[in-house]
C-alpha cells in the first residue's frame, strides 16, 4: 500500500500532520527521525515535521539528507524547512520575537504545484524562534508574509519544499489544500486508504498472522476494544475468547449494558466482577501514576488468572489505537503518563501479541466499526480511560466515593443524550469526551435547607477534538449547565457544589490524573 513517511523530529503537531494525510485516504507512517525505511517500497513521499529545538542546539535532531533527497518529494514543515535549508547552506537565524500565531500570505507564487487553488492572503499559522533569513543557492522563495521573508520554499528542478508555517493546524485555512497537494499531486497517492480497503485488508492479514490459533481480548467497553473485537470475530470466529474484567470503577451499570451489548454482536464473552481485589490494592492511594500502575498489575492478574483457563489460546489481542502509543512514549524518551494497553505483557503468560488497530486514530476506529455494521450508540460512545473512575477522584479510591461519582456522572451523561441543540443534534454527539471529577481530597460549605453541609464539589468535563492529541473545552449551552448542576446537588448524596472545566489541551490533559 502506498504510503507517506514522516519523519517526527519532536513536534507537538506532529500527529496532526499524520491524521491530515489519512483525511486525503492515504496511509502514513510516523518514524522516528532516525528511523527511515530504507527499503520500502510502498513510500511515495517524506514529510519532515516541526521541532521543539533549534536548529542550532547541540541536541537538535539531525539527519542525513542525502539519503532521502532525489529519491522521494520531500517537505519540511516549520523545523524541517529550517533543517533542510540549513543544512544546505542557507542561514537560519533566531527572529527578532517568536514568529507565533496567525499571519498571511502575502506573496505566493500560485504556478507552484504546492500552492495551487490558493488565495491571495491566505491566513496560516506560525510557531517558531528561528528563521529562514537566506536560502541555499539554487533555491526560490514561493510565499512570504509580512514578517517572515522566506516563509515557503523549492529547490529549483528539484521535489524539494519547505515551509516555515503549519498547514496541519486548523488555523491555516488552506492547510489541508497544501497538504493536497503535496500528497496526491505531487506524490502521486492513488486515495486508496479507507475503512472499507482497511477491514479487507487487515481481516485478510488477521486471518494469516492468526491461523487456527486461539485468541484471548481484553474488553473494556470502549469503542477501540469493541472495534478490536468485531474485528477479529469477523476473521476467525468463534476462536475469539473475549475477557471483560470489571474493576469496581466504571460508569453506573456499565458492566451489565457492555456485557448484553456484546451478546448482541455475537461475541463470546467471559464478563468477571474482580471490585474487592481492586478496592482493596487501592485503599489509602493517592498519587496518580501509582494509582494507574496498581490497577494495571492487578488487571493483569486478574485477566491472567481467567487466561490460563483457556490452555490452547497463544494470542492476546488488544485494542491498542496509534494515539495510546504515540502519548505513552514520547521521541524525547520522556513518558507522558502510563498507558493501560502499552507496556508489555507479563512472561509468564506466554501469549504474542496481536494489535489490529494500532495504526488507527480514534475518528478512523469509529468509520471502520461503522463499516463492520457495529450499533451507532457503541461507535460513538466517548473515549473512557482504562483505569476508570480511579483517575476521575482526586485522592484515595473507596467505594462510596465511586458511588457518589457514578451517580453525578449518570445524571451528567444521561442529561448530555437527552439535550436536543438548537442545530437538532444531540449535545452527546457535539463533544469529544465528557465525565465528571470528583474532589474527593477539598470540602467546601453550602448550605441545603436550614442546615450548613461541608461536602465534597464535582467539575465537570468535556471538550471537542478530532483525535485527543488537542482539545478544547466545550461551550456547553448555559440552561444545561444548569439544569445539570442542580439535579447533581438534589440528587446525588456528598456532593454540594459542581464546577466547570474550562481547560484547553495542551497545558492542561483531558483526564485530571
Amino acid at each position: 500500500m502506498q504510503k507517506i513517511i514522516i519523519l517526527d523530529f519532536g513536534s507537538q503537531t506532529t500527529q496532526l500532520i499524520g491524521r491530515r494525510v489519512r483525511e486525503l485516504d492515504t496511509f502514513c507512517e510516523i518514524l522516528p527521525y532516525n528511523k527511515f525505511p530504507e527499503n520500502d517500497p510502498d513510500v511515495i513521499g517524506v514529510i519532515l515535521s516541526g521541532s521543539p529545538f533549534s536548529v542550532y542546539d547541540p541536541e537538535a535532531f539531525k539527519i542525513d539528507l542525502a539519503a532521502i533527497r532525489g529519491r522521494y518529494p520531500i517537505l519540511g514543515i516549520c523545523y524541517g524547512a529550517q533543517f533542510m535549508s540549513h543544512t544546505l547552506g542557507g542561514r537560519v537565524e533566531p527572529a527578532p520575537s517568536r514568529e507565533y500565531g496567525r499571519q498571511h500570505l502575502t506573496t505566493i507564487d500560485l504556478d507552484n504545484p504546492l500552492f495551487q487553488g490558493f488565495e491571495k492572503g491566505s491566513q496560516v499559522w506560525m510557531s517558531h524562534g528561528d528563521t529562514i533569513t537566506a536560502l541555499p543557492k539554487g533555491f526560490k522563495t514561493i510565499a512570504a508574509t509580512e514578517s517572515v521573508a522566506n516563509a515557503a520554499y523549492q529547490a529549483e528542478g528539484e521535489q524539494l519544499w519547505g515551509v516555515q508555517f503549519h498547514p496541519e493546524v486548523f488555523h491555516s485555512t488552506q492547510g489541508s489544500l497544501l497538504l493536497k497537494n503535496f500528497v496526491v499531486n505531487i506524490c502521486g497517492s492513488e486515495q486508496g486508504w479507507s475503512a472499507a480497503s482497511f477491514v479487507d485488508t487487515t481481516v485478510a492479514e488477521l486471518k494469516q498472522q492468526l491461523g487456527n490459533d486461539r485468541v484471548i481480548l481484553g474488553l473494556s467497553g470502549g469503542v477501540d476494544s469493541s472495534v478490536a473485537a468485531v474485528l477479529l470475530n469477523k476473521a476467525i470466529g468463534n476462536r475469539l475468547t473475549c475477557i471483560f474484567v470489571d474493576h469496581g470503577m466504571l460508569r453506573k451499570n456499565e458492566f451489565q449494558q457492555v456485557m448484553e451489548d456484546y451478546r448482541c454482536l455475537g461475541l463470546n464473552v467471559i464478563g468477571v466482577d474482580a471490585s474487592e481485589k481492586f478496592f482493596s490494592d487501592l485503599a489509602g492511594v493517592t498519587e496518580p501514576e501509582k494509582k494507574r500502575k496498581i490497577i494495571g498489575r492487578d488487571f493483569v492478574e486478574v485477566f491472567n488468572a481467567e487466561a490460563k483457563k483457556i490452555t490452547d489460546a497463544k494470542w492476546l489481542a488488544q485494542g491498542t489505537i496509534y494515539p495510546d502509543r504515540i502519548e505513552s512514549l514520547n521521541i524525547t524518551g520522556k513518558v507522558i503518563k502510563s498507558h493501560h494497553n502499552v507496556g508489555g505483557l507479563p512472561e509468564e503468560m506466554h501469549l504474542q501479541l496481536c494489535e489490529p488497530l494500532k495504526w488507527l486514530f480514534k475518528d478512523e476506529v469509529r468509520r471502520v466499526g461503522r463499516q463492520l455494521g457495529m450499533p451507532e450508540h457503541l461507535i460513538t460512545r466517548h473515549p473512557f480511560p482504562g483505569p476508570g473512575l480511579a483517575v476521575r477522584i482526586l485522592g484515595d479510591i473507596t467505594p462510596e466515593r465511586v458511588r457518589i461519582l457514578q451517580d453525578a456522572d449518570d445524571i451528567y451523561i444521561r442529561a448530555m443524550r437527552e439535550y436536543v441543540c438548537e442545530d437538532g443534534e444531540i449535545l452527546y454527539n457535539k463533544v469529544w469526551q465528557a465525565g465528571a471529577i470528583l474532589l474527593a481530597t477539598v470540602r467546601s460549605v453550602g448550605v441545603m435547607g436550614d442546615e450548613r453541609t461541608y461536602e465534597h464539589p464535582v467539575a465537570l468535563r468535556a471538550v471537542t477534538s478530532t483525535d485527543a492529541m488537542t482539545a478544547d473545552w466545550a461551550h456547553l449551552p448555559y440552561d444545561f449547565m444548569a439544569r445539570v448542576s442542580t439535579d447533581i446537588i438534589n440528587h446525588v448524596r456528598g456532593v454540594n457544589r459542581v464546577c466547570y472545566d474550562i481547560s484547553s489541551k495542551p497545558p492542561a490533559t483531558i483526564e485530571w490524573e
